[in-house]
């Protein structure tokens, strides 16, 4: 299985940091944001990792290299202007083979998040061994966590192991998922698309299936949580 970390945003909120540092490569309790990724990736055996960049992206390959530090072999997508998300997929899509892929966020904090797990969880065959039919098979599989409080009203609910796009009670999107390349086949590459509109079409067609997340995840979006998270863990 192959990874991608997106890493092109531009990252306003967490200005002035991020006029001269892209946000994932702000640090978090000693690396930055995208080596954690990195690193948990590499410990479930995913290393082809492929990452796109925009902001200051030049700073991603000057910091990562080709991931041989990290026991990674990293590939860039470079973008001129990001993409959003499932455009940067689409730019990235030659790279990423025709697979199922794992894509997370560069710039949240999940430093207890295990890959093994996202290595079977889109199924090709029902329990019994029989082929599902394409029209019916999970295009995807998301995470979801708790509500933070930048997003009380949360993104999609849960049905079982299905995703819905209503119901209660709402969960948020963790910005974490496993998707079929195919998934994008209708967004030309350089096109600007979003991620949400594409998993909200497969959802009301009861193709995106998903779970909870319950360890540590933070977004981290303002500066004053990157303060937070880096202050001395001793007495907290």
């Amino acid at each position: 299985m192959k990874a991608m970390i997106f890493a092109a945003g531009r990252g306003e909120r967490m200005r002035p940091l991020t006029d001269t540092c892209p946000k994932p490569l702000l640090k978090v309790r000693g690396r930055p944001l995208i080596v954690w990724q990195i690193l948990n990736l590499v410990r479930a055996g995913i290393i082809e990792i492929v990452i796109n960049h925009a902001h200051l992206g030049h700073m991603f390959e000057e910091t990562l290299g080709d991931g041989s530090q990290f026991g990674a072999r990293i590939r860039y997508s470079a973008e001129g202007t990001a993409l959003e998300t499932a455009g940067g997929i689409a730019k990235a899509r030659h790279l990423l083979g025709e697979e199922p892929f794992v894509a997370i966020s560069g710039d949240i904090y999940i430093p207890h998040f295990d890959f093994e797990q996202v290595k079977t969880v889109l199924e090709d065959n029902d329990l019994w061994g029989n082929p599902i039919p394409l029209d019916k098979r999970d295009v995807a599989w998301i995470y979801l966590v708790k509500n933070p409080p930048h997003h009380p009203s949360g993104d999609f609910a849960l049905n079982s192991f299905s995703i819905a796009n209503e119901g209660s009670p709402l969960y948020t999107f963790a910005n974490i998922g496993v998707y079929r390349p195919q998934m994008f086949d209708a967004i030309a590459p350089g096109e600007h698309a979003k991620l949400g509109p594409l998993l909200r079409e497969y959802a009301a067609r009861g193709q995106v299936g998903g779970e909870i997340y319950r360890g540590e995840w933070i977004n981290v979006g303002t500066v004053e949580q990157l303060e937070e998270l880096n202050m001395p863990l001793v007495g907290r």
